[in-house]
C-alpha cells in the first residue's frame, strides 16, 4: 500500500475500546488526509440468545430493548468523539444487523485499512462482538488491520515501529501494507531469526532490507537463531524493550468455516499483545 486513502473502524458495545479505536483513526486519517468510516456490528440478540426468543415473550422484548439500548449509547461515544474530525472526510455513522463478521468484512473490501479491538476475555468486559470477530476478520477480509490491545497503551502510534520478519507471504504483505506508517516512523526496528547460527559475514542479505531501502526507509536489524520455543513471548519482549508503539507482523492461520487454526506467534501476540499490532493474513 503506497498510500493511505481510507480506514474503516469496527464499533461495538465496549465504550472505553470504540474510544480509543476511533481516536486512533483519526489521527491516522488526519496525517495521511485518509477518509475514515465507521461500522457498528455486534451479534443480534437473536443469536446470542436464540432459546429467549421460543421460551418467553416477555424475556425477547428485554432482550431487544437491552439491545436498543446499547447501539445508542454507542452512538452516543460515536457522536461526541466525531466532534474532534472537523476536515475529515467520511466520519458518518453506519450500522449492520446480522452475522457480524460477514457484514465487516463485505464494508472492509473498500476499505485501505481496518481498525480492530483486542478480545478481552474478561467476561466482565463483553463487546457483542464474537470473541474471534479480530481473526476472522483479518482471514476472511484479507487486509490489512490495526489491531488494538484492550487495555489502554496511550497514545502514542507509528513513532518507533518494530517488524517482525519472516520469508513468507503473509509477512512481505504486512511490511508492504505499513509503508505509509513506516515512512512517518522515527525509527523502524527489523527483528528477524535464522534457523541456525551463522557468522555475520556469510550471512544471506534479507528481502526486506533492500525493500526498505529502495523506499528510502532506513531500520535497524536485530537477527538472531530463532528460539526453539516461546518467540511469541520473546517478540513482544523485544518490542517492550525497544520501547516500540506498533508492531508490524503477518496474521497465520488456516481452515474452514471460521474454524481457525492460528499460528503459534500469532496466536500469543492476539491474545498477549502490549501494543497495537497491523497485521495482514
Amino acid at each position: 500500500m503506497s498510500e493511505l486513502r481510507s480506514v474503516l473502524v469496527h464499533l461495538d458495545d465496549d465504550a472505553a475500546g470504540c474510544v480509543r479505536r476511533l481516536q486512533a483513526a483519526q489521527r491516522l486519517a488526519a496525517a495521511h488526509a485518509a477518509r475514515l468510516d465507521t461500522l457498528y456490528t455486534v451479534t443480534p440478540s437473536l443469536l446470542q440468545n436464540p432459546y429467549a426468543f421460543t421460551i418467553e415473550a416477555g424475556a425477547a422484548s428485554l432482550l431487544i430493548a437491552a439491545e436498543t439500548e446499547q447501539r445508542a449509547r454507542a452512538r452516543t461515544v460515536f457522536e461526541r468523539e466525531r466532534a474532534g474530525t472537523a476536515g475529515l472526510a467520511g466520519v458518518n455513522w453506519q450500522e449492520a444487523r446480522g452475522e457480524p463478521v460477514s457484514a465487516f468484512v463485505r464494508r472492509g473490501w473498500a476499505a485501505d485499512l481496518l481498525v480492530l479491538g483486542q478480545h478481552d476475555p474478561d467476561p466482565a468486559g463483553q463487546t457483542g462482538a464474537p470473541a474471534d470477530f479480530a481473526t476472522s476478520v483479518l482471514i476472511d477480509s484479507g487486509k490489512p488491520a490495526l489491531v488494538l490491545p484492550y487495555v489502554d497503551t496511550g497514545a502514542r502510534l507509528g513513532d518507533r515501529v518494530i517488524v517482525a520478519w519472516k520469508p513468507t507471504r503473509e509477512s512481505a504483505r504486512a511490511v508492504t501494507a505499513a509503508l505509509p506508517l513506516l515512512r512517518r516512523a522515527r525509527q523502524v526496528d527489523v527483528i528477524a531469526w535464522d534457523e541456525e547460527a551463522q557468522a555475520t559475514e556469510t550471512r544471506t542479505p534479507l528481502e526486506i532490507e533492500a525493500f526498505l531501502r529502495h523506499h528510502d526507509i532506513t531500520a535497524t536489524l536485530h537477527r538472531g537463531v530463532r528460539p526453539s520455543g516461546g518467540l511469541g513471548e520473546l517478540l513482544l519482549s523485544q518490542a517492550a524493550d525497544l520501547q516500540a508503539d506498533l508492531l508490524v507482523m503477518g496474521c497465520y492461520g488456516h481452515g474452514r468455516a471460521r474454524e481457525w487454526v492460528l499460528g503459534g506467534v500469532t496466536r500469543t501476540v492476539l491474545r498477549s499483545m502490549t501494543l497495537p499490532v497491523l497485521m495482514v493474513h
